[in-house]
């Protein structure tokens, strides 16, 4: 038998397995029984048509929703398409039993074929869906890894500078305290000078004078305090 015959045949049954299979199609029973006997015809044995009838019924059965009604209705098309067969070979009449079970097994091995290819796709569906969870978790871990090395050194900059800030006050303050103390120990020298001019005029005015001096001199040691108090350092009069 040629390759060509039996392509031709093998893509009939095919066709002729999917309009009975198809919603609302009519009996294809009487399909079946033609082809049966072209394949008496074609010289074909049990085994080929199984082998065709498995092969046709993977194809249409990868995704369908009611899979088990299907793959019973396809049983009752191979059945009859096997009919012409039993009537033709004897053996396949005393082996009607090793073909119903043939028939149950063909069932049962294209139902777990589909499975397995319907549960293969989906973990593949899953591990691409998975691999693109995890890119998209790598590329917000590297935008908040980003975010904050920029708030550290935001922060760093922003501690420089109350540290500057706070070192020009303090020398500010330093500067009107230095001159504070300098205007107060130049009163102290100018009373002094005038104590000297003053010594021989009267003890009364001398110690005047010398009072006078001690109170410019204890301003100038509060003022020295006040000065430590503020810049935070000890200062013991």
């Amino acid at each position: 038998m040629g390759k060509t015959k039996l392509s031709r045949f093998t893509g009939r049954y095919r066709a002729a397995l999917r309009d009975h299979l198809a919603p609302g199609a009519p009996d294809g029973r009487p399909a079946a029984q033609a082809l049966g006997k072209q394949a008496v015809a074609l010289g074909l044995v049990t085994l080929d048509l199984a082998r065709m009838h498995e092969t046709a019924l993977i194809a249409l059965l990868m995704t369908p929703e009611n899979r088990g009604t299907l793959t019973a209705r396809a049983a009752e098309f191979f059945t009859e398409t096997l009919a012409p067969l039993e009537a033709t070979h004897a053996p396949a009449l005393a082996a009607g039993s090793v073909l119903a079970e043939l028939n149950a097994n063909l069932v049962r091995n294209t139902t777990d074929l589909a499975d397995s290819r319907r549960a293969l796709e989906e973990g593949v569906s899953q591990r691409h869906e998975a691999e693109r969870g995890l890119q998209t978790s790598e590329v917000e871990s590297a935008r908040l890894l980003a975010e904050a090395r920029q708030l550290q050194q935001h922060l760093q900059e922003l501690a420089r500078r109350i540290l500057t800030s706070q070192e020009i006050e303090r020398r500010k303050m330093s500067l009107a305290l230095q001159d504070e103390i300098a205007q107060t120990l130049l009163g102290i020298q100018v009373r002094l000078l005038a104590l000297q001019k003053e010594v021989s005029d009267s003890t009364s005015d001398f110690q005047k004078g010398i009072a006078t001096t001690q109170r410019l001199v204890q301003k100038s040691v509060q003022t020295i305090n006040r000065f430590a108090r503020e810049c935070g350092l000890s200062h013991e009069t």
